[in-house]
């Protein structure tokens, strides 16, 4: 439930985002602002479809439960493998866009390219935290998963080493 209320959160916020940017300069801002809202719907998209058939149990009963509970599990490390890739895939995007465009990007932001190199640079450096929270977060799941293994198997009445 907060992992669906903080996505609603980035979404609205990457949202309103654009829309400023848009209003910001002249025809780069209706770039951005399609780029970004491109983005975010392709992403919020995947989430929903990774998250299909997790969102209530086909009965009510305790072993439904359980196996929603592992159908969540399976689903949160699957969004967390794509998430590592497509955090490295959208700064190499973003980095051969701007290097390909900056002749008519630079007349828009009145920055020479050594200015865009810092930002580059925290962007790059960035990504080791992204990939050690992602592993550290993938870790927990995956006890997780092998927690509710451990109860599905009990529930089918196998005995667990």
């Amino acid at each position: 439930m907060l992992g669906n209320l903080l996505t609603v959160i980035a979404f609205l916020g990457i949202l309103i985002f654009a829309l400023f940017m848009r209003h910001q300069s002249r025809w780069m801002g209706t770039g951005w602002a399609i780029g970004i809202c491109v983005l975010v719907f392709v992403s919020a998209g995947y989430r929903v479809w990774i998250l299909r058939r997790t969102w209530r149990p086909q009965t009510q009963s305790t072993r439904a439960f359980v196996e929603l509970w592992h159908k969540r599990v399976a689903a949160r490390i699957r969004l967390l493998r794509i998430s590592v890739y497509v955090s490295l895939g959208w700064i190499i995007f973003c980095a051969a866009l701007t290097a390909a465009n900056w002749t008519t990007i630079g007349q828009d932001v009145r920055a020479h390219p050594k200015d865009w190199v810092e930002l580059l640079v925290a962007c790059v450096l960035m990504q080791p935290v992204i990939w050690y929270w992602a592993a550290w977060l993938r870790r927990r799941k995956l006890a997780e998963l092998n927690e509710v293994k451990k109860i599905l198997d009990e529930m089918d009445g196998k005995s667990v080493p």
